[in-house]
């Protein structure tokens, strides 16, 4: 047992190391650096242990290590603590979101903080339509037979449709048709929201009954039918930095950002606890991924999770302090949706 805990700090000495140098980590090296209290040749055996179980392994030209996927990913797995976020940090980020004046800034200005925060890719998800619940829905008349729905989240998102009526309506039918629609939908979650359809029509007053199926058919599609998910993507320039820790190329990673779709799915898929999400390098099922880290949180309000953030980077990242900014930021960003 005492063997594997002190192959556990030899690993992550390496990791640290070559994390913060890129170069191939020695066994004299990690001896000099790092207060591990054996000789160079015991850490030498268990670097030769630690590279036949396959967490590190030789770069062909060098006498050094490097960690390996599986090595990250047990450096991830059992990291003690995250280290928490210093207070300046912390007021930075607060400062940073607070002033912004709708949710479209509020997503932008967070790409924009993680990618300052950890210099990598960051990424964060419109919140998803259907995990959020209706504010407000208003219907406001632009001529005598077109009306305008529009509903909005208690995340801030707005989504509008043009509704045509099959003739004429009265301006205080189009009151009564507010009055009835906010009192069926205000509050109630998108998810739930399409099955009061069939209810509202046929409890409607007999006059409204026609005008009220044209305007809850046009709802239905808003519910059904979101804008679809999307991404805010900030700090792909970051790429650049690292651009000798993607062998070949940094075009696959560009384009799977810049089409969103995979990205997406990673990002979406957050932890219904609340824990931070890290899948290293094979992990990510996607070609364009396998040499990317992927470190994800869900953020939202009270124990709802809206949507997913994080960040895109290489393999050979600053996990601990990565992993801190993105929960750090999440919460945050929970914090200013729940008061919004």
């Amino acid at each position: 047992m005492a063997h594997d805990e002190r192959r556990l700090q030899v690993l992550r000495a390496i990791v640290q190391d070559f994390v913060s140098t890129n170069d191939p980590v020695g066994s004299k090296a990690l001896a000099e650096r790092h207060d591990l209290g054996v000789s160079p040749a015991t850490i030498r055996n268990d670097m030769a242990v630690l590279e036949e179980q396959g967490y590190i392994a030789q770069p062909h030209t060098s006498a050094g290590r490097v960690p390996t996927d599986k090595g990250y990913r047990l450096f991830v797995d059992r990291l003690s603590s995250v280290k928490p976020l210093s207070g300046a940090e912390r007021k930075a980020i607060e400062r940073f979101l607070d002033g912004a004046v709708d949710l479209h800034d509020v997503l932008g200005r967070t790409v924009r903080l993680l990618a300052q925060l950890t210099h990598q890719v960051a990424v964060v998800q419109y919140p998803t339509l259907s995990r959020s619940a209706v504010r407000h829905l208003e219907v406001v008349q632009l001529s005598a037979s077109r009306l305008l729905l529009v509903l909005i989240t208690d995340t801030g998102r707005v989504e509008q449709r043009v509704v045509e009526c099959p003739s004429d309506v009265a301006r205080d039918d189009v009151a009564d048709l507010r009055a009835l629609l906010g009192s069926a939908f205000t509050g109630a979650r998108l998810a739930d929201a399409g099955g009061k359809v069939p209810d509202l029509v046929d409890t409607a007053p007999p006059h409204l009954r026609a005008l009220v199926a044209t305007v809850s058919a046009a709802l239905v599609e808003t519910l059904v039918e979101p804008g679809e998910d999307r991404l805010v993507v900030g700090g792909t320039a970051n790429l650049a930095r690292v651009a000798v820790d993607f062998p070949g190329s940094l075009r696959p990673l560009l384009e799977a950002l810049e089409e969103q779709v995979v990205v997406l799915k990673l990002i979406s898929e957050v932890d219904s606890g609340g824990a931070v999400l890290v899948r290293i390098g094979e992990e990510n099922a996607h070609e364009a991924l396998a040499g990317a880290s992927v470190v994800s949180v869900g953020y939202g309000t009270g124990d709802r999770a809206l949507g997913g953030l994080g960040i895109v980077g290489p393999t050979r990242m600053d996990y601990p302090g990565n992993m801190a900014a993105v929960r750090a930021v999440a919460r945050y960003v929970g914090q200013l949706l729940a008061e919004s």
